[in-house]
Parts: C-alpha cells; sequence; structure tokens
C-alpha cells in the first residue's frame, strides 16, 4: 500500500492540519479505515484538485506508523502531476528539490 503525507502545516480551529493520499481510493480509504479518519472527511475534484485528506498532525502520525510514507511540500503537486502525465511539471519540482538541497548543504 502506497500512501502518502506531507510536511505542510495548516491551521484549522485548534488543530494543524497536513494531507493524506495514496495512489489509489482503495488504498487511501484503508488507511483512512485504519487510523480512524471517517470517510465522509475525504476531499475529492470538483471541490479539490485531488483526492486527499486533510488529516490532523496526530492522525499523521498514527499513519507514519501504519507505514505512510512522509513527503514534503511538493508530494501533492507531484502526485497530481504523475496522474496527468506532467513530466515539466516533475521536472520542475525536481529541480526546485536539488536547489533547496543544494542551499542547505551550502549553510
Amino acid at each position: 500500500m502506497t500512501v502518502f503525507v506531507d510536511d505542510v502545516r495548516h491551521p484549522f480551529g485548534r488543530m494543524v492540519m497536513c494531507h493524506m493520499w495514496a495512489d489509489t481510493l482503495d488504498e487511501l480509504l484503508a488507511m483512512a479505515d485504519r487510523i480512524g479518519v471517517q470517510r465522509k472527511w475525504l476531499q475529492q475534484p470538483p471541490k479539490a484538485s485531488w483526492v486527499h485528506f486533510d488529516i490532523s498532525l496526530g492522525k499523521k502520525a498514527q499513519a507514519i506508523a501504519a507505514g505512510a510514507i512522509l513527503t514534503d511540500r511538493f508530494g501533492p503537486v507531484e502526485h497530481v502531476a504523475r496522474l496527468r502525465g506532467d513530466h515539466a511539471k516533475i521536472a520542475t519540482i525536481e529541480a526546485i528539490r536539488a536547489k533547496s538541497r543544494q542551499e542547505a548543504a551550502n549553510a
């Protein structure tokens, strides 16, 4: 099962949220069930850019413990680009990540 969570931190009331998505809807729903996220919170087009859940940091920790892969803030954009076969967008993301790693190494 390939489920992903990102490292963003979006305030929502008293909570801090991030995103959880997967390669398939079945994988995503299985993880949501496993960590106790209600399916009614599924976000999908046309109201959202891609199929995902916004989850709290506590649920994120549970998802990672259950095998979800942590990504950076570009993870969702990369996921959508891969679904669409947008190789130019994927290359742009890879270049941004490489530049960021180089800047961190030089700091």
